[in-house]
């Protein structure tokens, strides 16, 4: 996710935190740096042209000249302008009480992930209370009524649909009249779209959007595609009236244009990122947590709240009075594996880990590593996961082969296995062992940067469970 724009703004990053003074040379040079960083992210020029004027004035002026810590403020400098470029703050949902219906209006080109965004959107709703319904009103891709129809069931919520239905204008306004009789609150309309911009195309979404009278007018588009997106997000808010953008396949966008130029040029917020093939690789976009990546000083905040998604809190309780009574077992650490591959992918992960963005180098990144400790483990009896020591050498040999592993990777995992009990028992006693964790976790912070001064509000680290085991396991990389 955004590699490229955050390995070149990490290395500009650490070649200016660390100045103990600043001249307007080394302002001057530096932003030139970040210029071309963004001409080469597709960044729109315009947008690029009034961040550089904005940086150099802002940082000319007297409070990074004359900082004690110039570097760290001049970082700041560019870390809010970044923000800022990204839209500010994060942008919710304007959906009624639950006693009415709200409609959201999908939009796209054809290709976008339109769809795909919807059963998202509509997962993520009924997670947090809502009653959603999927519209299909995309009558003209072939099969794109049976891929909403199948997405939906996956993911148990219902889909209305028309069979041979033509009229995608009828097909909406019938869809509001079963949401009323059936107590359905949020209903996702997902639109045709095309390969490009057309007038029959549009003229049939300003009739759609006049049928349901939408609370959320949103368009879905590829973040690939950079600059493009933007043009498009133009053309589709000129004639509809949009309310904010989704950006699909964020995951696999190594530049970030379409993300820093879409709210300077089109005034529409970004409200979701796709961030992969899952239902749950679907987030609330946060401009301060995509600046902080992509300068690359990670995302605790979203990382942990990754974590509070996958944990069980009854579970997590139980595993801590586990480790402080060091009867952490093999099984145990087979669930904490399971749980972190419910977090997402791993290396999508490790760029929320503050001092790791843009610093892996994914074709060395081993990401079977975690399906084949999980093997050994498996390949294990049930008293061998409760008491390791047993596990001697015609053992180690047994479980090798019924993994498909080497001894030697079931030594490295025993071995990876005894220093995690130990290091898991010594935390969950040792207050200010896990403040220091958690100061690692935000010494690029520069004073609240990043979100990372909500920190102090996460707690004590050994009430989140899966986290700190996740944290021990990214230092083995």
């Amino acid at each position: 996710m955004l590699e490229k724009i955050t390995n070149t703004f990490s290395d500009i990053m650490r070649s200016v935190s660390g100045k103990s003074k600043i001249t307007e040379k080394n302002i001057e040079e530096t932003v030139e740096q970040i210029k071309m960083a963004l001409l080469e992210a597709d960044v729109n020029l315009r947008v690029v042209r009034r961040f550089v004027n904005a940086t150099i004035e802002e940082a000319k002026g007297e409070k990074v000249l004359r900082a004690v810590n110039p570097g760290q403020q001049f970082t700041k400098i560019i870390y809010d302008r970044i923000v800022k470029l990204l839209g500010d703050t994060k942008v919710d949902l304007q959906l009624k009480g639950p006693d009415t219906q709200s409609v959201i209006l999908l939009l796209g080109l054809q290709g976008a992930g339109k769809t795909t965004a919807a059963h998202k959107l509509a997962a993520r709703l009924a997670k947090n209370g809502r009653k959603p319904l999927l519209v299909a009103c995309d009558l003209v891709r072939p099969a794109a009524v049976e891929q909403l129809r199948q997405l939906g069931e996956k993911i148990n919520i219902p889909v209305y649909f028309e069979d041979g239905a033509k009229d995608a204008v009828k097909v909406a306004k019938n869809a509001i009249s079963h949401a009323k009789k059936n107590g359905i609150d949020t209903i996702i309309v997902d639109t045709a779209g095309r390969l490009q911009i057309d007038e029959s195309m549009m003229k049939e979404l300003v009739d759609v959007k006049k049928a349901v009278d939408p609370v959320e007018t949103i368009l879905v588009a590829d973040s690939m595609t950079g600059q493009n997106a933007v043009d498009i997000a133009k053309s589709f808010d000129e004639q509809l009236g949009l309310s904010g953008v989704i950006l699909t396949k964020f995951d696999s966008d190594a530049r970030g244009g379409a993300a820093l130029s879409l709210k300077s040029i089109t005034e529409k917020p970004i409200l979701f990122i796709g961030t992969g093939e899952k239902t749950e690789d679907f987030e609330p976009f946060h401009p301060e947590r995509i600046a902080s990546r992509i300068l690359g000083m990670g995302d605790i905040v979203s990382l942990v709240e990754k974590a509070q998604e996958t944990v069980d809190i009854e579970q997590a309780k139980k595993l801590e009075q586990k480790m402080a009574r060091n009867e952490f077992t093999l099984d145990d650490m087979l669930s904490q594996f399971e749980s972190v591959g419910k977090m997402g992918n791993l290396s999508s992960l490790m760029e929320m880990i503050p001092g790791l963005a843009g610093q892996i180098d994914e074709s060395k990144l081993d990401m079977s590593g975690i399906a084949r400790q999980k093997a050994i483990i498996q390949s294990m009896t049930k008293k061998e996961r409760a008491n390791h020591l047993i596990i001697g050498p015609a053992r180690r040999k047994r479980i090798a082969a019924g993994s498909g592993t080497s001894v030697a990777e079931v030594n490295k995992l025993l071995k990876q296995f005894e220093k995690t009990k130990l290091t898991m028992k010594k935390l969950t006693r040792n207050k200010g062992m896990q403040s220091k964790l958690m100061q690692q976790f935000g010494g690029m912070s520069g004073g609240g940067m990043g979100g990372l001064g909500d920190l102090s509000k996460l707690g004590d680290l050994s009430k989140l469970g899966d986290l700190s085991k996740l944290a021990g396991k990214f230092g083995k990389f």
